[in-house]
């Protein structure tokens, strides 16, 4: 068997040798190492071996083949640097030619607005916060006054994990854990995702996104509240806006009011975008209720403030024109290249 394992390595390495290309270079491995290698054909033979003979071929054929796996190795670099260098003296780039097409994309109109919001707000001095949007149902529901029996909580509208952790369905848990941490005066806006349990329709989504804003301060009131959502309104949609406010509720705010800003296309004389009305549902707003302020560790008989939250893709739709929402998650390029 000993002659038979040299007769293998001196066979091998002549075919090593004389091998011209790394394919036949792996062919002549493969028949030699393989699983099915002339020299593991050995390994499996040296049963038939006695007691003496068996350590003796084995340290044999694993010598041969460590030797044969370095000269395998040798051959292959050497194979690759010449080819390499065939590349180098064949090929050449012809810098005339002109180069392919590069297009550009287009910033999301989700992302559009949400960077107008931001600045808009920064202009006016507040900061950007953002949160977890798997949260706890403390932040969500309890720190923001909402009751155990208030619909918000139910099934059919909300993503429950578990009965302690959800998809957050607005931003506000944000606000919480700001006003948790940090002493007023404070000035913050919430931009992010959003989860309700809707059914996807011209109107509706189970994802969406918000911008919040929480302003917490001695002396704030009704006043700031309006003077603040007029300058984003004139900002954002164009200076000829108005801003008008509807009695509401909301467990976290009170009073609470719904906003609406005239209407930018037609002025407020009616139109396809404002169905007529001449006004646009904008958000939705009010004073910080002084459960709220008191949950987080805020004296409200020393602090006030107030809070607004809008959808984005609301302003994102009445901005551009666009009457379907389904239209800004579809990825249709022919559609976002408009924006």
């Amino acid at each position: 068997m000993k002659e038979q394992i040299e007769e293998i390595k001196k066979n091998s390495m002549k075919e090593i040798e004389k091998a011209e290309d790394l394919k036949v270079l792996q062919e002549i491995k493969v028949k030699y190492l393989g699983k099915k290698g002339e020299l593991t054909q050995v390994l499996r033979g040296m049963g038939k071996l006695s007691n003496d003979e068996r350590p003796i071929i084995g340290k044999l054929v694993n010598e041969v083949r460590d030797i044969l796996e370095e000269e395998f190795n040798k051959k292959e670099e050497k194979l690759k640097s010449e080819e390499l260098q065939k590349r180098l003296e064949t090929e050449n780039i012809d810098v005339t030619e002109p180069s392919k097409k590069t297009e550009l994309g287009s910033i999301h109109p989700i992302t559009q607005i949400i960077k107008e919001v931001e600045e808009i707000f920064l202009g006016m001095g507040y900061q950007i916060a953002d949160g977890p949007e798997v949260e706890k149902t403390f932040y969500n529901f309890d720190q923001l006054n909402a009751p155990e029996d208030h619909p918000s909580r139910d099934l059919q509208d909300t993503f429950y994990i578990t009965d302690d952790i959800i998809l957050r369905s607005q931003t506000s848990p944000v606000q919480a854990r700001v006003m948790e941490k940090q002493k007023p005066p404070i000035k913050i806006i919430c931009p992010g995702a959003v989860y309700r349990s809707d059914a996807v329709d011209a109107t509706h989504s189970p994802v969406f996104h918000q911008v919040e804003g929480l302003v917490v301060d001695k002396n704030i009131s009704m006043t700031d509240l309006k003077g603040t959502l007029e300058m984003f309104a004139k900002k954002c949609l164009g200076e000829n806006t108005k801003i008008r406010f509807r009695p509401h509720h909301f467990p976290f705010t009170e009073p609470s009011a719904e906003a609406d800003v005239s209407c930018f296309v037609c002025g407020g004389k009616g139109c396809k975008v404002c169905k007529g009305e001449g006004w646009i549902e904008l958000l939705g707003c009010g004073m910080v209720h002084p459960n709220v302020l008191r949950n987080c560790g805020i004296d409200p008989n020393e602090y006030s403030g107030f809070a607004f939250g809008f959808g984005v893709e609301r302003i994102a739709m009445a901005k551009f024109g666009i009457e379907d929402l389904r239209l800004l998650y579809e990825n249709d390029v022919r559609f976002l290249k408009q924006f």
